[in-house]
């Protein structure tokens, strides 16, 4: 899994660089972190952040978001490590895409 390159939203503005989606990546998390995605394919597709929390010592679900055809654009967030967090590194979240054809993302920390 590839780990997504964060781009800080600055006062002076971004313009953010997408880039392809793959099978899965890896985003930091953050209060301030989100995830961009965009899919311009035919049909909508879901995006999984994997959930490593428990509540009373149950796993909590994992967060699916369906990202409508194409001008499907969901800004997803805050990823935060409470959540989140792989129990490997501490810092990074998993995510899974349905379909990565025609649908780019961008890490984002507003």
């Amino acid at each position: 899994m590839a780990l997504l390159s964060q781009q800080v939203v600055a006062l002076s503005g971004l313009t953010p660089t997408y880039s392809a989606a793959a099978a899965s990546t890896t985003v930091t998390c953050g209060e301030r972190s989100f995830l961009h995605v965009k899919n311009t394919a035919g049909s909508s597709m879901t995006v999984t952040l994997t959930a490593t929390a428990k509540q009373r010592g149950q796993a909590v679900a994992d967060v699916v978001i369906t990202v409508p055809a194409t001008t499907g654009d969901k800004l997803i967030g805050p990823i935060t490590a409470d959540l989140f967090a792989s129990p490997v590194d501490g810092t990074s979240a998993s995510i899974t895409y349905s379909s990565t054809t025609n649908v780019t993302v961008a890490s984002l920390v507003i």
